[in-house]
């Protein structure tokens, strides 16, 4: 995996340090002129998954044009601008564009005991053959943070058995070793994380009784931890948090990635540990390169100089193009 030491991206003067880069664009950015298609499909569990698309208006209907699909982080959805701007430059440019919803993220709980999580490629993969049986020949994936561990998990698992139409990857903010990353995320963006999926795990329990959800501990509940302890490793079959994240944390499997794939994690992300900094791993292998600006925060690269364009998108834009 190249190092990719020169990085480009500057942040405006007014937004110092990685949370200000953080949160500006997540509060105060907004993308216009995206108008998703949704389409529901069924999955073979008897859940259900919400995709949406935004399409170019091809002047040749003979020829199907690439297709980018989109993963967001945790309790994102599609409608998150550091989606909406990634499907906008790349509609610009002449891809489709799919960005899908995780389970419950669509805005309504979905119907099985379980929910997503970090390493659930099984769902990814679902949306890329549905996406491969709808006539696209080239696949171009892009994931942020959660949905950035999930996409080169899924490459990893794949492997040389990759679906020949998925051609490159670039991932954001990827919290590559989920274990410190755990330990690393400040009480704020926790206690943001942690109400929004306690009011799902509260919502599900209360329609599906028969799911018989154990809601007894949801006031002792602080750390994201604590809930990967309690719901997310109990609802998917591993024994407790840690053996979730030691199970699921993509930097395992990087020396399996077939395709050529970027990273970018900014070095003042609040979200990472320096375990999702893997300088030395990078050196020997193929496939993955890694880019870590020093500047950028998580999910942010705001940068005023791109007419709205983040530098994230453009630089996304280029590696796939490349």
């Amino acid at each position: 995996m190249p190092v990719i030491q020169h990085a480009d991206y500057q942040a405006p003067f007014w937004l110092p340090e990685g949370h200000l880069q953080t949160i500006y664009p997540s509060v105060f950015r907004k993308v216009d002129g995206i108008n998703y298609v949704r389409e529901r499909i069924s999955t073979h569990d008897g859940d259900f998954l919400d995709l949406d698309f935004s399409k170019i208006q091809s002047l040749n209907h003979s020829v199907t044009p690439p297709l980018v699909v989109l993963s967001h982080g945790l309790e994102g959805d599609s409608s998150r601008q550091y989606i909406t701007g990634m499907v906008k430059l790349f509609n610009a440019n002449g891809f489709d564009c799919l960005a899908w919803n995780f389970r419950s993220c669509s805005g309504e709980i979905n119907q099985t005991k379980r929910f997503y999580h970090s390493g659930a490629t099984d769902d990814l993969d679902f949306v890329i053959k549905h996406a491969i049986s709808k006539g696209y020949q080239k696949i171009y994936l892009v994931g942020f943070s959660l949905g950035g561990n999930l996409t080169l998990k899924f490459l990893g698992e794949k492997g040389q058995n990759l679906y020949p139409e998925v051609q490159k990857a670039v991932t954001f903010s990827v919290p590559l070793h989920l274990s410190s990353s755990s330990k690393t995320i400040g009480w704020l963006y926790t206690k943001r994380f942690n109400k929004s999926l306690i009011k799902k795990i509260q919502e599900k329990s209360q329609r599906y009784p028969e799911f018989q959800l154990n809601t007894s501990n949801i006031s002792k509940i602080k750390t994201l931890k604590d809930f990967d302890d309690c719901y997310t490793s109990q609802l998917h079959g591993f024994k407790n948090a840690e053996d979730y994240y030691e199970r699921n944390s993509s930097l395992y499997f990087l020396d399996k990635i077939a395709i050529h794939t970027l990273i970018i994690n900014a070095q003042n992300d609040p979200f990472l540990s320096k375990d999702c900094f893997p300088f030395e791993k990078a050196k020997h292998l193929e496939k993955v390169h890694f880019q870590a600006p020093e500047m950028g925060g998580h999910c942010g690269f705001y940068q005023a100089d791109y007419q709205g364009v983040l530098w994230s998108e453009k630089r996304a834009l280029e590696w796939v193009m490349s």
